[in-house]
């Protein structure tokens, strides 16, 4: 009877010990299919490939000369990133997204107090530019003012990358940045790494893959929903308090397939053909305004603090 009892335990040691071997294997299959939130070792590797693909056409740089990464390196970690982007970006996400953001009720804040929130999200992977998302900013808007400018086009340079607190409220990089597209049509071969659409379910759904999709041709690009991101979400904050140039600038800054591309002119209208020729102007301040010499930030605040006070209120929703 003992021998029995003792084999019957022994028996039962064994399949423990499997299921529990069955389970952690299981898990581990489990891991490698979950997206890894954040494969940019900088969130600026984003832009460096920008600038491979839109080269500034009034610089000699070498390439080489815009960054001190190992390209094979960053560009892998670029293309791991437009992998979750494309694969995880349909309709349905951005609508969640809208109905999770367009709530307002992360924070309440002041511009100012955004800006410094902005700047806990710390980058420490540059190795040329040692320089904080504020003077990033400061960049950007002084190379506008100093080319005369109107000063809503200033603070619109200032703010335009507002919207990526998105990562400091817990979403993935491939949620914040990147290029955007629309979604609920077909996608572009226009769009970088087109090729990873084809993980997207959107990219046979009887609708959304058709070119026009749920939109009419012309319809307007307020009709269309755009990939989630910084972009919009920083303009639905904004809207009704910026001049409409430049409000396209902050929604459309990383549509790069129809402002570089054209590969959406089917579905504007006559405002955004006008509006557009401001985002086409902002682009280069976007990207070809970054340099190693920090403004001065103590001497420049009193300027932006009066700025802001002209077109926004004290605190805004997040």
């Amino acid at each position: 009877m003992f021998k029995k009892l003792n084999k019957f335990i022994r028996l039962i040691g064994v399949e423990r010990r499997l299921c529990f071997s069955i389970a952690s294997y299981t898990q581990q299959i489990l891991d490698m299919e979950k997206p890894k939130a954040n494969p940019l070792k900088s969130m600026d590797h984003w832009e460096d490939d920008l600038l491979e693909r839109y080269p500034d056409p009034e610089t000699s740089k070498e390439k080489s000369e815009f960054r001190n990464y190992v390209d094979s390196d960053r560009d892998a970690t670029v293309r791991e990133f437009y992998q979750l982007n494309h694969k995880f970006q349909t309709y349905d996400f951005v609508c969640e997204k809208e109905k999770e953001f367009l709530a307002f009720n992360k924070r309440e804040m002041s511009i100012w107090d955004a800006l410094e929130f902005l700047n806990t999200l710390v980058d420490d992977s540059d190795p040329d530019i040692d320089l904080d998302q504020l003077q990033h900013l400061m960049q950007t808007s002084e190379a506008i003012r100093k080319d005369g400018h109107p000063d809503w086009f200033v603070l619109t340079g200032f703010l335009h990358d507002l919207g990526k607190v998105l990562c400091l409220f817990g979403e993935p990089q491939w949620a914040v940045v990147g290029d955007t597209f629309p979604v609920g049509c077909q996608f572009s071969d226009k769009i970088v790494y087109p090729d990873f659409f084809s993980s997207n379910p959107d990219s046979t759904h009887e609708v959304y893959s058709t070119k026009f999709g749920v939109y009419q041709e012309h319809c307007g690009l307020d009709k269309v929903k755009m990939s989630w991101g910084h972009d919009e979400y920083l303009y639905q904050i904004v809207k009704d308090y910026l001049p409409k140039p430049a409000l396209y600038m902050i929604r459309y800054h990383s549509f790069y397939a129809q402002h570089r591309e054209g590969a959406y002119d089917f579905l504007l209208n006559d405002e955004d053909r006008e509006y557009f020729k401001w985002v086409k102007a902002f682009n280069p301040y976007d990207l070809y305004s970054k340099a190693p010499e920090p403004p001065n930030v103590k001497e420049l605040k009193p300027y932006y603090e009066d700025l802001i006070a002209k077109y926004l209120p004290e605190t805004l929703r997040f």
